[in-house]
């Protein structure tokens, strides 16, 4: 059961920075928290991503003084009205992204860039992304059209027109999917690397049949389906040591400062109806990033 409650919050210690939250990103791992069979033992405080401004720092702290305005990834307990977290998950939010946007950037984005990474995408290649219209699967069509790429991405009927901004040829997901792929991609060409963020079967399928090297081809949920088929599954925690997160915020906050990177906020809440929020997470037919707002 979510509950928004009362508790106190700590003064930052000398490495870390109190943040105002005025946006948190919801994302599937903030349901696995609480999902029998997922869920860690005791109360959970869930939120890793927010966007905010800097209300206190610690005695160590350098790079950011009260008044900053920041995001930051990843964080604990992140919705809430305040958090406290270490100097180093910050950056400063580029000027022109809003709040919203901000809690939207580096969690899925940091997931998109690592699956990018170990594809090697790169000029000319063929890409494949399933799920485009998503949080993770649009920042993977983007950074890939970034890298040169040219971009196919699936994604539910109803989502077909939300890509072309980004270059993408969108194809309908569904039955006969892979002929439609085909079709997209043209006689002559191929599809050189398939970047999953859905876990379906048709999608896992369709990524083997068309692309030849099983090594450029990833899926972010881990599946029964994926270990068969030997295809690598990065899993919930994929971009997260340590240094693939500080070169991700570094990386994706660049791009979003200089407008080459657009986060698409599908959905906002009131923290109070956080499990409307999570209701529509998980269906996965957001359309994109579910944010939660403080009212701040």
């Amino acid at each position: 059961m979510l509950r928004v409650v009362e508790v106190d919050v700590p003064d930052p210690g000398p490495d870390e920075v109190l943040v105002a939250v005025h946006a948190a990103g919801v994302g599937h791992g903030d349901l696995d928290a609480y999902r029998p069979g997922t869920a860690a033992p005791g109360p959970v405080r869930p939120g890793a991503e927010v966007a905010g401004v800097v209300r206190a720092v610690g005695s160590a702290v350098r790079w950011f003084s009260p008044g900053d305005e920041v995001v930051a990834w990843p964080v604990d307990g992140g919705y809430a009205d305040l958090v406290v977290a270490p100097e180093r998950v910050l950056v400063r939010r580029p000027p022109g992204l809003s709040a919203p946007a901000g809690a939207g950037l580096l969690a899925a984005g940091a997931a998109a860039l690592h699956a990018v990474d170990v594809t090697g995408v790169g000029a000319h290649d063929v890409v494949l992304v399933h799920g485009g219209s998503g949080g993770v699967g649009r920042m993977a069509a983007q950074l890939c059209a970034l890298r040169g790429a040219r971009v196919v991405t699936t994604v539910s009927p109803r989502h077909v027109a939300c890509l072309d901004r980004y270059g993408a040829v969108p194809v309908a997901s569904g039955p006969g999917l892979l002929e439609r792929v085909r079709a997209a991609v043209g006689p002559d060409d191929r599809v050189d690397v398939a970047i999953d963020t859905t876990g379906t079967v048709e999608a896992l399928d369709v990524s083997v049949a068309l692309v030849a090297d099983r090594t450029r081809v990833v899926t972010l949920p881990a599946s029964a389906r994926a270990a068969a088929l030997g295809v690598r599954a990065l899993g919930p925690g994929a971009g997260r040591g340590a240094g693939l997160q500080e070169a991700a915020r570094a990386h994706l906050s660049a791009l979003a400062a200089d407008g080459a990177l657009d986060v698409h906020v599908a959905a906002t809440f009131p923290l109070a109806d956080v499990a409307d929020a999570h209701r529509l997470q998980a269906t996965r037919r957001a359309g994109g990033k579910v944010v939660l707002l403080t009212g701040r």
